[in-house]
């Protein structure tokens, strides 16, 4: 009997993955189409924008040529899409290179900023859930829900101006540009800095690396932080008035392990979804954050790509951006598909 319900579960599992792929693929073909149509429209000629100011009409024809924007839109679009199904997803304008070892040399800087924040707003995030739990109301949960709107009502890129100023330039306590001190060694073969300095153990640099991460990372945590502290601590103020909790106390157990042992793992799964999704709000919201720091991930070179209106740049970011949003709210899914009791027996 277990045999039989475990085979189809796993059946019903693989239908719900395979039907999510598929779409995903719709959503990118879609981002595509939006995208590559869209940034055409916007006034500005990239080709003139390379040149300096003393170019020919026959250079600027010839480079214009050389990037295929001489032909119709529709035309522009089928040759794009026929060359990202081989893997060619062009050639950037202004830097000259192609566009996807370009893209992915980035895309490492840019998730490890946005795994630390995230941790960083879990950490803050639970922590103030729990205590505004066990010290319910008191003062202590009504300073926390204070903090929450305050966190909620300021925007993160108003956040990373305010650190720059308190601990960039009043208290010079971290950097405030950049990934990492040109000054070190850099021995990285990768272009995950955090987790090769910690393979190698060259903690010097992961240290480094760190104090440039730190500010940027918790100006994109403290709002996910706030809504992390509103959901998990709705959800553990309702799961205590459960019958299975009051059980606890009636054997005796203090109010810390009933909170952490025997509430927070059932009113948990509410707050795990909303992280998974707003991971991927927050994966966007580097764009800004990156630029007010110069730190060198895929949202500073986002900017750079519209401001020089590098078209293929720009499609490639864009098309990065949407796979990384669809695969993660498909790890979101299948991880509370395989948390959640009630929906593996449905």
């Amino acid at each position: 009997m277990a045999a039989a319900f475990q085979e189809a579960f796993v059946l019903k599992l693989l239908r719900a993955i395979l039907l999510r792929l598929a779409t995903m693929s719709v959503t990118l073909i879609g981002a595509a189409i939006v995208v590559f149509f869209v940034i055409r429209v916007v006034p500005g000629n990239p080709i003139a924008m390379m040149l300096p100011p003393g170019a020919t009409d026959d250079d600027i024809a010839r480079l214009t040529a050389l990037y295929g924007l001489d032909k119709s839109i529709f035309e522009q679009f089928v040759i794009w899409l026929s060359g990202v199904f081989q893997g060619d997803f062009g050639t950037s304008i202004s830097l000259r290179q192609p566009v996807m070892p370009l893209v992915l040399g980035r895309l490492p800087a840019t998730l490890e900023l946005a795994i630390f924040a995230l941790v960083i707003a879990v950490v803050i995030g639970g922590t103030m859930a729990l205590a505004g739990v066990r010290y319910r109301a008191t003062r202590t949960e009504t300073a926390i829900d204070v903090a929450n709107g305050v966190g909620l009502s300021i925007p993160d890129f108003l956040w990373a101006l305010i650190l720059i100023v308190l601990f960039g330039v009043l208290m010079p306590v971290f950097h405030i540009s950049g990934r990492i001190s040109p000054s070190l060694d850099l021995p990285f073969v990768t272009q995950f800095y955090v987790f090769e300095s910690l393979f190698r153990l060259r903690f010097d640099l992961w240290w480094d690396l760190l104090k440039h991460m730190f500010m940027p990372a918790l100006a994109l945590a403290i709002p996910l932080a706030a809504i992390i502290s509103q959901l998990l601590k709705q959800s553990l103020k309702e799961t205590m008035h459960l019958d299975y909790v009051t059980l606890s106390r009636t054997k005796g157990y203090g109010e810390n392990h009933v909170i952490v042992s025997e509430a927070l793992p059932n009113a948990v799964l509410p707050t795990l979804t909303l992280i998974g999704v707003q991971f991927t709000f927050l994966i966007g919201g580097t764009v800004i954050i990156e630029r007010l720091f110069s730190y060198e991930g895929l949202g500073n070179m986002a900017i750079d790509a519209v401001i020089n209106r590098d078209l293929p740049l720009i499609q490639g970011i864009v098309i990065m951006f949407a796979l990384l949003f669809t695969v993660i709210n498909l790890i979101v899914d299948m991880t509370y598909a395989l948390l959640n009791p009630r929906l593996r027996h449905a």
